[in-house]
């Protein structure tokens, strides 16, 4: 029998210490390098960080399988037992070039299931926890259930890529969504923005490509506060590969669904 309690100790104690090498990260020079093209970034703060949670896991829990952005674990095949899946910094473009407005993700899943939610906003000093069944946190914080919004109330999560001309998508699939909301906001990192939801800072997230690392803990987060998170096309997710990605408070989950989502190509 797994010791959540034990389990989500370690990970609180590891996903600050990681905050605070990354801190002092700041006044150092590093390497930038790409990865799939020019904006997609990858410093050695990154890999070093994710080897630092590999190191830590391995040494208290050798069973357990890790699932990691940079890929410096080795390859999780399937959700089975139990799998920390990582993101040692979501939004490293924010971190190379503004030094903020990004965070540590940490999701542990038990054959298949989201047990444990840890999002570190590392400059705000913000922590965003969810253990299944007992609620969401900010830092010592209770965060409040998600409560119904309309569309014309809602601040969406929506990168300007999808709604100007791109590879992917026509525009004018989102284009409506974002006249028809209150208004629209992106930070460059998707766990912040869903940690945001659970917060009550914003209403929705959409994106047209996500990976399982940016995230298992915020999909942990929304759904344990009553909010809905599916692709773009109303199915679960597949926590192995890339997605579209639709988050939000439930009632405003289908509103968007049925108005906007229903007829486009994801």
């Amino acid at each position: 029998m797994t010791n959540w309690e034990e389990v989500d100790t370690y990970a609180k104690r590891w996903i600050k210490e990681a905050g605070e090498r990354i801190k002092k990260s700041f006044s150092e020079d590093f390497v930038v390098e790409t990865k799939s093209n020019k904006n997609d970034l990858v410093t050695e703060i990154d890999k070093g960080t994710e080897q630092y949670f590999i190191t830590k896991i391995k040494e208290v829990y050798p069973d357990h399988h890790i699932l990691g952005e940079e890929g410096m674990s080795s390859r999780v095949e399937n959700l089975e037992g139990i799998v920390w899946i990582i993101d040692p910094i979501d939004g490293t473009m924010n971190f190379v070039h503004m030094q903020r407005d990004f965070a540590v993700s940490i999701g542990i899943y038990e054959n298949g299931v989201g047990q444990i939610g840890l999002i570190y906003d590392v400059v705000a000093d913000e922590l965003y926890h969810v253990k299944k069944g007992h609620g969401v946190y900010m830092n010592e914080t209770k965060l409040k259930p998600l409560v119904p919004v309309k569309v014309e109330e809602a601040i969406i999560g929506l990168n300007a890529t999808w709604v100007t001309e791109n590879k992917r998508i026509d525009p004018k699939y989102l284009s409506p969504l974002t006249k028809d909301a209150r208004g629209t906001r992106s930070f460059g990192s998707a766990c912040l923005e869903l940690a945001y939801i659970a917060a009550g800072r914003m209403d929705a997230y959409i994106t047209l490509r996500l990976s399982p690392w940016d995230y298992a803990a915020g999909k942990i987060m929304v759904e344990e506060l009553g909010g809905k998170v599916t692709s773009l096309r109303n199915e679960e997710l597949d926590m192995l590969t890339q997605n579209s990605f639709f988050a939000s408070k439930p009632e405003l989950h289908e509103e968007i669904l049925q108005k906007y989502l229903q007829n486009g190509q994801w």
